[in-house]
Parts: C-alpha cells; structure tokens; sequence
C-alpha cells in the first residue's frame, strides 16, 4: 500500500489502484478528542456525534468523493452482502450487513474497523466495487466469498477480472483466538495450515486473518490480491485496535467509489 498524508489527514491506497478514488483512513487528522483522536467514524462508541459528522465530511472533501450519495451498512459481522442501488432515505446504512456492492458512478461505500479486516474489490472490466468487514466470524463465513459471488450474479463480473484489497488488521502475531474459534475456521476452511499458528510455549493459538481471507478469495477464483500486512493492534499510534486498547476506542474507515 502507498501512504498519504494530505493536510495531517493519513490514509493508505492500495499500489493495484491508482486511478480508483478509494482510501484506509488512518486515526490521524480528525477532530474527535481521547480515547476516539482523533479521525474516529464510529457512530456508536461514545463520541461527539458533531466531531464523528466532521470527520465523515474531511474524508470525503479529501477524496472529492460525494458524501451526499454515501452509502454503508449496520455492521453486525455477518456474511451477508447488499447492492447498493442508491442511498437510503433519511440515512446512511442500507440495512444490517457486511458486504456492499455496486455499479453506480458516484457513489461511494464506506465501513468502519477496529482490527476486524477490511476487504476491498474492483473489477475494472465491468466497472463495479465492492467492499466487506470481515472479523474472525466474517471470515469464518465466507464473506469475502460472498461479496465475490454477488459481484458475479449481479453484474456479470469473472472472478478471475476481480481485484481485491486486503486492507490493515489485527495481524497473526497479536490476535489471540480460543479453541471455539479454531474449531470455527477448520469447519469452514477445512484445514488449519497457515491460518492458526501454535505458541511454542503453551499452544495457545493465533489466527491469522489475512492468510484466512486471501484463502477464501483464491477459493471462488480471484487471483489479484493485495494485502496490507498492517497490524492494527501493534500500530495503535495509525490505527484504532478494539483488542490492543481493550474496547475503549474509535473505528477507522475504509472508502471507494467509481
């Protein structure tokens, strides 16, 4: 990923994308105060809703992206994935979802993390995006996968013409997981080889979810994928980590648009 920093306002793009109008925003350049600083565009964690308003708006004039015509979902980490056609009435999100996807010129999607994976898709034969919020139960049901097979079904997309992102996460080295959940990826990947590694020292498992979700996109046929390598929790100082920072924190955002 390329880094930008533009007036104090910091985001990444992903190098595959140059001419798509897309962004991660980092924490920095907002106007939210502790424990959200400061470029928090979470609506629900606590802060000014003034300051979260703001910071919506500096993204969106950053990228000259139309924040009339935004679209975004009630996350609820789900694989359920949602067209986008055109803005809700009266609001921001279309409905509970983790998935967006459309073909519309102009108007942008957006999602907000905390360590969970953004996942980020362009095809530029048909000219359609997508974007997906993928936490461990996301990922464990498929919702890169899904938010692929709706580009397909939708608007005639090829697997193989779908570019995808794999945007900062908690990375494998930091994210900690319970036995329920290595029973969750081995139901559903079938294997746990390069997506739970083992401690040495007392076997506690780690899950990496930026092998998990590269797998699941290689598995229904995408094969241009770039992937961030950014950890979240080990970067609390651009990134907002719910894990790193025990659940008192903002959500930074991930953006694109046609």
């Amino acid at each position: 990923m390329n880094k930008v920093d533009s007036a104090g306002l910091v985001y990444y793009q992903f190098a595959q994308w140059p001419s798509l109008k897309h962004g991660v925003f980092t924490r920095k350049g907002g106007l939210s105060s502790p424990p959200w600083a400061s470029l928090n565009l979470g609506g629900n964690v606590g802060d000014s809703p003034e300051a979260v308003r703001h910071n919506h708006d500096r993204i969106y004039q950053t990228l000259q992206l139309n924040a009339d015509r935004v679209c975004t979902v009630w996350q609820v980490h789900s694989a359920d994935v949602i067209l986008a056609i055109r803005p809700a009435l009266n609001r921001r999100w279309l409905g509970l979802a983790d998935g967006l996807v459309t073909n519309q010129l102009d108007m942008p999607l957006v999602m907000r993390f905390a360590d969970c994976t953004p996942l980020l898709f362009f095809d530029p034969v048909q000219g359609v995006i997508g974007i997906a919020h993928a936490g461990w139960r996301g990922t464990v049901t498929g919702v890169g996968a899904n938010t692929v097979r709706t580009m397909v079904t939708a608007y005639g997309c090829l697997p193989q013409n779908i570019q995808a992102g794999i945007g900062p996460s908690i990375g494998p080295q930091a994210y900690q997981v319970g036995e329920e959940v290595v029973a969750a990826v081995s139901s559903y990947f079938g294997t746990l080889d390069g997506l739970i590694i083992r401690s040495s020292l007392d076997g506690t498992a780690y899950l990496d979810l930026w092998a998990a979700n590269k797998l699941d996109l290689q598995r229904v046929g995408v094969e241009q994928i770039e992937v961030a390598s950014i950890c979240t929790a080990q970067n609390t100082d651009e990134f907002f980590s719910h894990r790193a920072e025990k659940g008192r924190t903002g959500r930074f955002g991930a953006v694109l648009s046609l």
